[in-house]
């Protein structure tokens, strides 16, 4: 691997996988097998690797013959896992971990749209099935299009630079990535601390586009279907959006949320048993050492779980 596909947390996310030897691990976000690799080289197990991007799947085609048939690569959304491992031959699993987020192949490719740094069509799939960026900048209404850039990018100017997509899209279509940039420098001043303006909203549109915490609900819900007694969950997270609704599954599925106090009162009796243990209460950041080398890790945070032996919550009726 090049320095550009270096795993963020890979040390991390080894140690809260408790890897075996002999056990099966999801590596849900395969990207270029950064993670996948790692396991692979730590243990003699066995690694599925599940991602949407046509690109990922010809390079996991490709990495599988260096390990001996222990890599299986899977083309599909990791929100699926459970039918996946299913149509695998596979109904448990010791361990998956999610890096959640765009690749950095993806990002430093122009024709996929992902960055203003960037000319290139305003794309922005993954999969490349499906609506794009400029699809949505230019049928949808200004409202949508600002509370999708607020409530995904937490843009303060959302509306602004609403109004600014659709007063430029009635003159000409806005079809690549430097159009939309310059919509919203035009609308938004840098800021002090020298992030650039469309920083926000094209995180926001992507978010939309691949409907990434749609995603991220239903593969954390997969992955408590598929983990055997003692598998664990690692994700790493890169956005507050995202770490959020990770810190709230694992907290609610472990029983870590509404323990009884003087404040409030104890679980009902018909709670369900819960299907996690907490490895950490807290988020894991990197080393100080990683955050300096790679700017990537600097935002990085991780959580892990355990899987219990009680039925999964969503089977539940």
């Amino acid at each position: 691997m090049t320095n550009d596909h270096i795993p963020v947390m890979a040390n991390e996310v080894l140690t809260g996988l408790n890897l075996r030897d002999g056990g099966i691990y999801v590596d849900g976000t395969f990207g270029r097998g950064g993670y996948s690799q790692a396991i692979l080289e730590a243990a003699a197990t066995r690694v599925f690797g599940i991602d949407r991007d046509p690109a990922a799947i010809t390079f996991g085609a490709e990495l599988s013959d260096k390990y001996d048939g222990r890599l299986t690569v899977l083309e599909g959304c990791f929100g699926d896992m459970a039918e996946l491992m299913a149509k695998a031959g596979i109904e448990s699993v010791d361990g998956v971990t999610l890096d959640l987020g765009v690749s950095s192949p993806q990002i430093d490719d122009p024709v996929r749209g992902f960055s203003f740094r960037f000319d290139g069509p305003l794309d922005m799939r993954m999969s490349g099935d499906g609506p794009t960026a400029a699809d949505f900048v230019n049928e949808a209404g200004e409202e949508e299009i600002a509370d999708v850039i607020y409530h995904y990018g937490e843009e303060r100017y959302s509306r602004r630079i609403a109004r600014g997509i659709v007063e430029a899209r009635a003159i000409d279509p806005i079809l690549s990535t430097a159009q939309l940039v310059g919509i919203i420098h035009k609308n938004v001043r840098r800021s002090k601390d020298g992030i650039d303006p469309a920083t926000r909203t094209f995180m926001a549109l992507r978010i939309q586009v691949n409907d990434e915490l749609g995603e991220l609900e239903r593969g954390l819900i997969g992955a408590e279907k598929i983990l055997a007694p003692g598998g664990r969950l690692v994700v790493v997270s890169f956005h507050s959006l995202e770490d959020r609704r990770v810190k709230s599954f694992l907290h609610e599925r472990s029983g870590a949320t509404g323990r009884g106090s003087r404040h409030m009162p104890e679980l009902p009796a018909d709670a369900p048993i819960p299907s996690f243990k907490l490895i950490k209460r807290g988020a894991i950041k990197p080393s100080e050492t990683e955050a300096s080398e790679n700017p990537r890790a600097r935002s990085a945070r991780l959580r892990v779980a355990e899987r219990s032996d009680a039925p999964a919550w969503s089977n539940r009726q």
